[in-house]
């Protein structure tokens, strides 16, 4: 069954986040774009590269009025102990949120429940606190942060012109399409 148009459920975590502890929950969601991003644990191989990846466009994520909320199923002192132990984690300017009890992983169904850890999901909301792009990968394939722009990108032009769709490999500026039956068979 497909998560998109799904609207997120109300929830409540605890988060890292410059340098301390914070609460955050669906309200600090509402009203802004934000991207969750479900990785399998701290302490690994493949997430700190896409953590790291984020990282390096997460002003872009900001200006396109987007938030990156980094979501594992460890604790937010786990997340404090990666972020003190590796150099590359303590640059990371974006929530880490904390799911030990699956509330998170549960809702947008990446849960491995006989491992307690998450699949790599990118889950794109939008301001409404809904689903409207998704991407789910197996747990030794990481993913592209400029791909994920790109998709946050096109989410958000479809949404304020919801006549024009964006092709395949569009980017802010790039030409539209607008179907109608002119387009049928032409493209």
């Amino acid at each position: 069954m497909s998560l998109i148009g799904k609207e997120i459920e109300d929830f409540t975590v605890q988060a890292f986040h410059n340098d301390g502890f914070k609460t955050v929950s669906k309200q600090d969601v509402l009203g802004k774009w934000s991207v969750f991003f479900f990785y399998p644990a701290d302490f690994t191989f493949v997430c700190p590269t896409e953590l790291e990846d984020l990282s390096a466009l997460y002003d872009q994520f900001k200006q396109a009025d987007c938030e990156i909320y980094s979501v594992s199923t460890d604790t937010h002192f786990v997340h404090k102990a990666w972020h003190d132990a590796s150099e590359n984690i303590s640059k990371l300017q974006y929530p880490m949120l904390a799911d030990p009890t699956h509330v998170l992983s549960k809702m947008f169904d990446v849960l491995i429940e006989a491992d307690g850890v998450a699949e790599r999901g990118s889950f794109i909301v939008d301001p409404q606190g809904k689903i409207v792009a998704y991407e789910i990968n197996q747990g030794s394939i990481g993913r592209n942060a400029v791909e994920l722009l790109r998709k946050v990108q096109a989410c958000q032009f479809v949404a304020k012109h919801g006549d024009s769709v964006c092709p395949a490999k569009w980017v802010p500026g790039a030409e539209v399409l607008h179907p109608g039956i002119d387009l049928v068979g032409k493209l």
